[in-house]
């Protein structure tokens, strides 16, 4: 199994960044953040520089500087970010997380219907 890293709330800002279009400059990455966080370009670069150190990210050199793209996809990420949560938050039961979930979310007939078959199809 491929080693996914671990990814901070910041760094998923990023790399949500990546994973919509890639490759893209640090200076394009600035650009999509802009409205959406009051970083500072040295911050953007911070964050791509660690996402690179923890191998999540990419970079090839040319003409314009720095391109960088994802090295793991968002759905690994997601994948990982979730076994991670539920380790953590419940003691990697399943049954527990879902149990909370029903019961301090209210919850359309729709997804329950969803969630049957999801579990009917499993």
């Amino acid at each position: 199994m491929k080693n996914i890293p671990q990814i901070t709330d910041a760094e998923w800002m990023i790399m949500k960044v990546l994973w919509n279009a890639s490759p893209l400059g640090s200076g394009d990455v600035v650009n999509e953040l802009k409205g959406t966080t009051d970083w500072k370009p040295k911050t953007i670069k911070t964050l791509l520089s660690r996402l690179v150190t923890k191998n999540a990210v990419a970079y090839d050199v040319g003409s314009r500087g720095y391109s960088y793209y994802p090295l793991v996809s968002e759905n690994e990420c997601a994948k990982e970010e979730a076994r991670s949560f539920l380790g953590r938050v419940y003691n990697g039961s399943l049954k527990l997380f879902v149990k909370n979930f029903i019961e301090n979310k209210e919850l359309s007939a729709e997804e329950i219907a969803e969630l049957k078959k999801l579990l009917e199809d499993k």
